[in-house]
């Protein structure tokens, strides 16, 4: 009985076995299909979310119980669509999913896509800086698998976060580092990933001719893919790139190449922000038609696909198309529109540039109070930006302070606990050997000199870091000028006490203000490692044109600020001139290009003193503010100089400070105009209040009187 039992029992274990090798084949081939299933959804993931999401939930139930791999690369696949369907919050609990399961699986491979998606899903939350550590994780987990497509996405992924920190050396390494290992993986697709990043990096860095001979290559590996969506964004790019390097007519054909592939595969997102490109470019060239034409387009493409950003950047497209048409009110309203969007989402760098280029659009029709308006708004947000990252730096600087003195007293607390052993030792050779007593005294007054002379050294060493910490805190670290913080704290310990010249006193005080003319411009055409230089060379031209006495401070991003505390009242206009003639003296050499620079200015004498009043500082700051923005205003290159009011009584000073040409012309003011030597030879002269009342550019014609 025993027997037939065994006998049994070893036959069914055969004909399990048979089984299980008759499924297997058939399990694998199932799991096979699965993931071929989702890896050609990923395509679709990419360009075509929405329809990608609906395959990806046809095989949820299968691929979260399928292997390792598959699973991963499932969630991965879902996570990115729900993002790109603007889902952050379910793509990052999926990308928390995957990690979690990752480390429970032990699986690098696993933990480095997860880890990419949060990273990129970190970046459409504007979270960049988070998103930027995540991407150096992603890199150094990929970089310990043999997996070559995932360590190739990772390190294009911190190539480019290193460029949106700004490193573009660092950056350039990891994208040619990219690319060499999607050749090695054989991986076309890869490849086209790798050569689209380092396209971009060459239009970043203005290396134009790099970036095309890349671009080549790209556009001839997408063609091998078959991929309209690779193809229609290698062709984003090459628009990206013609436009920098003054291509308009290829960026346009390379967009319209784009739309027709977009369209074509259904990629509505895409669709939207090609339109949006496609009405920037014809705006950049004066083509208002069909600025309007597809900017309008571009408002229904971004409807459907719930897009703010495209419609609201479409609404600024549409104004200034329709200020170039000299259709002025409708132009408002519609960059008001758009404004709205990014005043919500305080996207304050692109508020910055968008307030810059409709005020030129609006000094272009003519609408010069208007344009003042939007300059006066984008100097504001300018100056915010620049004291953020001043604070930072301080910051930073506090922090490492902090820490040094956190070490220092670890070391002094180190110090007094070998002293406290020391004196123990020493009871206990006392008490054993009376006759070394004079010996172990004489070692522990060593000792205690030793540690003495040393926190005493300790002493003066912190109080030069003090110094050094105060001296740093009054600097600008780039112009190694005072800083706005230092000018303010010094005219407040002087505030109450004013310089009052006795009348008809010829020695006055003066405060000047000057600005960057197209700064922007010059960040955009050569970089910021230009711009910085432009700011470094228009300090030591202060130096040189102002005396030791002068306090020269820089004010905010581009601007400057100088107090004189005692000049010739009459000298005011000959200090204005040295100054705009010593900038514009100045060529400036950067990477084999010269650039030439300008400044306008708002000076003023101080303090000014309306019916016999001293005005504060501030208010003072804050009319030669106005001033300069009439120089911007009014052809730049110039100085507008407040002289001095004249029956203020008629008026208030409130209504002189919200409208300073208008109380110029109306007669309350008295202004005198300042040429640079670009504008008329270098003329100074003082502006009637009559010859404000002719055409729109009249000061700077003004003769003198």
């Amino acid at each position: 009985m025993a027997g037939r039992q065994k006998r049994a029992s070893w036959r069914r274990a055969q004909w399990l076995l048979v089984l299980a090798c008759l499924l297997a084949p058939g399990a694998r081939a199932q799991e096979d299909n699965l993931e071929q299933r989702i890896a050609a959804v990923r395509e679709d993931g990419r360009f075509v979310p929405e329809r990608a999401l609906l395959r990806l939930q046809e095989v949820e139930t299968q691929a979260r119980g399928a292997s390792l791999l598959v699973r991963a690369e499932f969630l991965t696949q879902l996570s990115n669509a729900r993002m790109r369907l603007g889902q952050n919050d379910i793509a990052m609990q999926l990308a928390e999913e995957l990690i979690a399961y990752a480390r429970q699986q032990n699986s690098d491979v696993a933990l480095a896509k997860g880890m990419l998606n949060k990273a990129y899903i970190t970046f459409a939350m504007n979270e960049r800086r988070a998103s930027h550590l995540l991407a150096f994780e992603a890199e150094r987990i990929a970089n310990r698998t043999e997996d070559l497509p995932v360590r190739v996405q990772a390190t294009i992924s911190a190539g480019q976060s290193w460029a949106e920190e700004g490193n573009f050396p660092f950056a350039l390494s990891k994208l040619q580092a990219a690319v060499d290992l999607a050749r090695q993986s054989n991986s076309p697709s890869s490849l086209a990933a790798a050569l689209n990043a380092l396209t971009q990096l060459y239009t970043q860095m203005r290396e134009y001719d790099k970036g095309f001979e890349v671009l080549d290559e790209l556009l001839a590996v997408s063609a091998t893919l078959e991929s309209p969506g690779r193809m229609a964004q290698a062709k984003n790019t090459e628009y990206g790139l013609a436009l920098d390097a003054q291509q308009p007519q290829r960026g346009q054909r390379a967009l319209l190449a784009a739309l027709a592939l977009e369209r074509q595969l259904g990629a509505r997102g895409m669709v939207a922000t090609t339109l949006v490109n496609l009405s920037d470019s014809y705006l950049k060239q004066g083509d208002y038609a069909r600025t309007l034409r597809y900017a309008n387009e571009a408002i229904t493409a971004a409807r459907l696909v719930n897009n703010a950003q495209v419609e609201a950047t479409a609404r600024l497209n549409i104004g200034q198309a329709l200020i170039g048409q000299g259709r002025l009110q409708e132009g408002k309203q519609s960059v008001a529109t758009g404004l709205d969007y990014y005043e919500r989402t305080a996207n304050q760098p692109d508020m910055q540039a968008v307030l810059l280029e409709y005020g030129l659009a609006l000094e272009k029709a003519g609408d010069l109070r208007g344009a003042v308006t939007a300059y006066h708004r984008e100097r504001g947000i300018s100056n915010q930006l620049f004291e953020k990252q001043r604070q930072k730096a301080v910051y930073e600087l506090q922090e490492k302070y902090e820490a040094e003195k956190k070490q220092r007293q670890i070391e002094l607390l180190s110090r007094e606990n070998q002293l406290k052993s020391t004196e123990i030792d020493n009871r206990r050779l006392q008490q054993r050997v009376w006759w070394l007593l004079a010996l172990v005294l004489a070692m522990g007054s060593a000792i205690v000199g030793l540690l003495y002379r040393k926190v005493r050294h300790a002493n003066v060493q912190l109080k030069v870091k003090n110094q050094e910490l105060k001296r740093q805190s009054s600097r600008d670290p780039l112009t190694a000028l005072y800083n706005r913080r230092h000018f303010q704290e010094f005219m407040r310990s002087h505030a109450g006490k004013p310089v009052h010249p006795p009348a008809g006193s010829e020695v006055v005080g003066a405060l000047f203000l000057l600005d960057v003319d197209h700064f922007k411009h010059i960040n955009d055409r050569y970089g910021h490692a230009a711009g910085d230089l432009v700011l470094t060379t228009i300090a030591e031209t202060l130096h040189d044109v102002l005396r030791e006495t002068d306090m020269i401070v820089r004010w905010g991003g581009e601007e400057f600020l100088a107090f004189l505390p005692a000049v010739a009242r009459d000298g005011l206009d000959d200090i204005a001139l040295r100054i705009l003639n010593g900038v514009a003296a100045q060529s400036i050499a950067y990477q084999g290009q010269a650039i030439g620079v300008h400044v306008s200015v708002g000076f003023a004498p101080y303090p000014l003193a309306p019916l016999g009043l001293p005005l504060t500082w501030e208010r003072s700051v804050n009319l030669i503010d106005m001033a300069l923005y009439l120089a911007k205003a009014h052809g730049r290159n110039r100085a507008y100089g407040l002289r001095g009011f004249r029956h203020v009584e008629r008026t208030t000073l409130e209504a002189v400070e919200q409208d300073l040409e208008r109380a110029w012309r109306d007669g309350y003011v008295d202004l005198s105009v300042v040429l640079g030597a670009a504008d008329g030879k270098g003329h100074a002269g003082s502006a009637p209040a009559a010859a404000a009342d002719g055409a729109k550019g009249a000061c700077g014609t003004a003769t003198a009187s």
